[in-house]
């Protein structure tokens, strides 16, 4: 994903710059740029492509200015290209920029009326020219920064460089990490600790909604209300090891908490959010001649193929059945001709689902994978190739990769619906913007932690829990329940509402907690009378749901988890954040192996 490094030095800072920046490279990227001080005037210089196309531009033109900010980019507004490469920069501030501001066309759209040109298709630049507007109006630069990070919606973080100031960064996350290196006399800034790993050991991690004023003597650090805090300040081991925990005690919970980062680069990969529409690859097949779509896949990555299930039946309006891929492959399911099959696979290698792969392009369909690793064996295999864009996840139970499969399955249904003819484009826009609030939504939903750390001290306690969903919340039932299960050992199954009556309700009694996945949609109702029936037999209910959802069930509660309000389209996307905070925080109150679970692997590449 896209990095951010910052350097307030004793000499020229570039090299170490473009030093900090080949240690994000693999979170991959498209182009990449610096911006520095020169005799106290900004100079920038970026270049698309590898980091190389940058050293072999700053080798023609040497930049000497012994403050500066850097960043490598993955596109989300506007193609890779110079012009839209970080930092973007006026005549008085540069910006980098991670995430994506959702807002930005009402406020792009407010600086043209102003005369304000613009010379990128990016947010970012958004962000430079409100900044540039508090300073041509008389602000010094942190309180111009202070005035515009209220107006932007969305989840970022944010790292800026002014003219004529040579001794002052200021930096801000909302929903991306960024983490503050202290030295002797010098200052860092950077997407991780992997990035300032050859730079410094002293670590101090901002934490949400934080913004920081970094100069050589220091940092002052205010919270999102304007109050100034201290944040611990962490040894880290000289040159930092690639795959780093931050400021989380497991990988899965710096994998939980780095979605609404990771989430933004996978719609930014798959949609044109300047124009809202998808920007799916062409697709290799004529969809008028496809009459079904299968999808398979194992474990998480079958949960989010049911999801998908559904939202290609709703948008394209075409036949999907969605199958183990371990059963797919062995019960040699007829498959016509020219049809469709979709795989989905973290790893890219999951034996079962590879030998599914085989199976349907024998069958003459064509295949079309899912995965994390684009050079996998599956992603060779297939026919075409949608990576998730999730970036290493280092815990066994998925989290981050099982949201940006969400993601990237939705922007292919919306795809299918435009290419059927089936979806309006009016629908298409709607469902965009609705992607576009996803990282802030996630953002929203991790504050839940502490309620749910409390709520996971009674889970911890429970022998057997049951996890009940309705429409696309019945798969993500099933996938809390398998969250619970791999890590906390606790066993857990997950049903369809509907389905309670027809026999799992008879394990219903006062010891039993039951997970209630229920947005307030068309179907709510339905819900509310299972949450009676479990309630009626003395079941510990915990509900799921948002404001609306939580005034309308007049059913009591272990507890209640409220989301904002959102589009049901992305309802499963948001909603895995509370079900994996729940597995979690059980597994840590049960002293569990949370990153390496017993018995289970991260690539399943045998039978």
């Amino acid at each position: 994903m896209c990095g951010i490094v910052g350097i307030l030095g004793k000499s020229a800072v570039a090299d170490h710059l473009l030093e900090s920046l080949r240690r994000l490279e693999y979170r991959g990227y498209d182009s990449a740029g610096v911006a520095t001080l020169e005799d106290g005037h900004l100079e920038v210089c970026r270049a698309e492509g590898k980091l190389r196309h940058l050293e072999q531009k700053l080798q023609k033109h040497p930049l000497k200015g012994h403050i500066g900010i850097g960043h490598t980019r993955w596109a989300t507004h506007g193609k890779p290209s110079e012009r839209n490469a970080h930092p973007h920069a006026t005549k008085r501030v540069a910006v980098v920029h991670n995430g994506i501001i959702e807002n930005f066309r009402e406020l792009k759209q407010d600086l043209i009326d102003l005369g304000v040109s613009f010379r990128s298709d990016t947010d970012t630049e958004v962000v430079a020219q409100l900044v540039d507007r508090e300073l041509l109006a008389g602000r010094d630069p942190v309180a111009a920064v202070a005035a515009v990070l209220p107006r932007l919606k969305g989840a970022f973080a944010l790292a800026f460089l002014f003219d004529g100031k040579d001794d002052l960064l200021v930096a801000a996350r909302r929903g991306s990490p960024l983490a503050i290196g202290y030295g002797r006399g010098e200052m860092f800034l950077g997407s991780d600790a992997i990035a300032l790993g050859t730079l410094t050991d002293r670590i101090a991690y901002l934490e949400e909604g934080d913004w920081a004023v970094l100069t050589r003597e220091g940092v002052t650090i205010r919270d999102e209300t304007g109050a100034q805090v201290k944040r611990t300040v962490q040894k880290v081991p000289a040159g930092a090891l690639l795959v780093d925990k931050g400021n989380h005690r497991h990988f899965m919970a710096k994998e939980i908490y780095e979605q609404p980062e990771v989430m933004s680069y996978a719609f930014g990969h798959y949609l044109d959010l300047a124009n809202e529409k998808v920007a799916v690859p062409e697709l290799p097949f004529d969809l008028d001649s496809v009459r079904s779509i299968s999808i398979t896949a194992c474990g998480t990555a079958l949960y989010a193929g049911a999801v998908a299930e559904y939202w290609i039946e709703q948008f394209a309006r075409i036949p999907v059945s969605t199958d183990i891929a371990s059963e797919f492959r062995y019960r040699e399911t007829p498959l016509e001709p020219g049809g469709v099959t979709i795989v989905i696979s973290q790893s890219g290698e999951t034996a079962d689902t590879l030998a599914s792969l085989r199976y349907a392009k024998a069958c003459g369909q064509k295949v079309v994978a899912v995965v994390n690793v684009p050079t996998s064996t599956i992603a060779r295999e297939a026919d075409m190739v949608l990576p998730t864009l999730a970036g290493p996840e280092i815990g066994v139970a998925s989290t981050k990769a099982f949201t940006c499969q969400l993601a990237t399955l939705a922007c292919l249904a919306v795809a299918l619906g435009r290419a059927s003819g089936r979806l309006a484009e009016d629908d298409e826009r709607r469902l965009v913007r609705a992607f576009m609030e996803v990282p802030r939504l996630m953002t929203e939903a991790l504050k839940l932690a502490p309620e749910i750390e409390v709520l996971a001290r009674t889970l911890a306690k429970a022998r057997d829990v049951l996890y009940l969903g309705r429409g696309t919340n019945y798969p993500l039932a099933l996938e809390g329940a398998l969250k619970l299960k791999e890590i906390s050992y606790i066993h857990a199954e997950g049903y369809a509402g509907g389905e309670l009556k027809h026999g799992p309700i008879a394990l219903i009694d006062e010891k039993m907690p039951v997970v209630v996945i229920a947005p307030h949609d068309r179907i709510f109702e339905k819900t509310v009378s299972n949450m009676e029936e479990v309630a009626a037999r003395g079941g510990k209910i915990i509900l799921v749901t948002d404001p609306k959802g939580a005034e309308a069930a007049h059913v009591d509660a272990v507890q209640k988890l409220i989301l904002p309000e959102m589009s049901p389209a992305v309802c499963p996307m948001v909603y895995a954040i509370p079900v994996q905070l729940i597995a979690y925080h059980t597994a840590v109150i049960m002293g569990t192996d949370v990153d390496q679970p017993r018995n289970l692997a991260k690539s399943v590449t045998v039978e």
